[in-house]
């Protein structure tokens, strides 16, 4: 019976040993690691130009009022559609009532209605806006990086950053004495998409002023784009 007891308690210690190696080789895989961080960035022009433009008006036949709304913006999509290299996307439309003095009873209903366009042809958008500005008011003008275009810029920076990371790893590496290191994790991860640039519409007030088409001044900067490279490694030690 002891020799039974004895060799059931060697058993267990042989089995808590053998239990305990997978904690000691995980703690090992922790062991000399630090998190680094690298950024990278460049200036991109932008080079998407984008006109918000809309019709306003009110009536009291909401019928009438969504006929006429409609008709000036069906004429200025047939006039744009002529563009080559222009995308167009409707955007709001909507209509609410209009009351009298007191706020209680309806007199009327005003609707307003968005035309948005799009191109990389800023002096083909420009000519077009100042026609447009004849039947349609300004709503904005924004600028922004192409979607090709952001994109062959962050696979550019993607691998600066990595050469980045690459660098401090080897500088922290230098600083612990250690003789090499190995990357245990890196995550790739860019800015995103920045918000457009905007303009104000100082053109607006010109094209009601004046009966000639007014085009409007292009002015479309640049938007910084930028790559970051967070990870970690582990530091070999001779």
């Amino acid at each position: 019976m002891h020799t039974f007891r004895r060799s059931a308690a060697l058993l267990a210690l042989s089995l808590g040993t053998v239990a305990s190696l997978p904690a000691l080789a995980a703690d090992e895989l922790h062991y000399n690691q630090i998190s680094l961080r690298a950024e990278v960035s460049q200036e991109v022009a932008r080079d998407l130009m984008i006109v918000t433009l809309y019709t306003e008006e009110q009536n009291s036949d909401p019928a009438k009022l969504a006929a006429n709304v409609s008709t000036t913006m069906n004429k200025a999509l047939a006039q744009a559609k002529q563009v080559k290299d222009i995308t167009l996307r409707q955007g709001s439309r909507n209509s609410y009532p209009i009351y009298d003095t007191k706020g209680q009873k309806i007199t009327g209903w005003r609707e307003r209605a968005e035309l948005r366009l799009e191109s990389p042809d800023f002096a083909a958008l420009s000519k077009l806006t100042g026609e447009l500005l004849t039947d349609l008011k300004m709503g904005g003008m924004d600028f922004a990086i192409a979607t090709p275009t952001r994109k062959a810029s962050e696979d550019a920076l993607l691998k600066d950053a990595v050469t980045a990371f690459k660098a401090r790893a080897q500088l922290a590496t230098d600083a612990l004495g250690g003789k090499s290191y190995k990357i245990v994790n890196l995550n790739l991860n860019s800015n995103g998409y920045p918000q457009p640039y905007l303009r104000a519409p100082m053109m607006m007030k010109a094209a009601a002023m004046d009966a000639a088409p007014v085009t409007p001044d292009v002015e479309a900067g640049t938007s910084q784009v930028s790559m970051t490279a967070d990870g970690s490694i582990e530091v070999l030690m001779p």
